[in-house]
């Protein structure tokens, strides 16, 4: 099942923000994104609904295992896309821009495709730079 760009979003922020905080609560995410609670609140409840979160009592908020492999994919597709911009010249903060826009548009296929020729082409650029560092 595909999510739409703002659930994917949401599921992000929480995987990077439980990396850095003790609990993950909608508070946390609201500020994070700079969002109004009401409409944190709503996201939550859908992710809720399609079993990509789990809310505590304490209203402390964790990704399921569905929510985890979601996050973790967008993140992978941020970072791989925004690292690859930044190598090809462009200035971080627009690759960054550009990545967050570009991670929820590209097919699974073409991104596998991109991730493993940037992997081939940074092998070889670095066994090139050694080469010629050895001469």
């Amino acid at each position: 099942m595909r999510h739409n760009k703002s659930s994917e979003d949401y599921m992000e922020t929480i995987l990077l923000l439980s990396r850095k905080l003790p609990v993950v609560r909608s508070i946390d995410i609201a500020t994070e994104l700079n969002f109004s609670k009401p409409s944190v609140s709503v996201a939550m409840k859908n992710l809720r609904e399609n079993d990509c979160i789990v809310v505590s009592q304490a209203g402390f908020i964790t990704l399921t295992e569905k929510g985890m492999q979601i996050a973790t994919s967008i993140y992978e597709r941020h970072e791989v896309l925004s690292n690859w911009l930044i190598s090809l010249g462009v200035d971080p903060e627009t690759a960054t821009a550009d990545a967050c826009e570009m991670e929820h548009q590209i097919s699974d296929e073409s991104f596998q495709a991109m991730k493993k020729f940037i992997e081939e082409h940074s092998v070889s650029a670095n066994n090139h730079k050694k080469e010629k560092t050895a001469e």
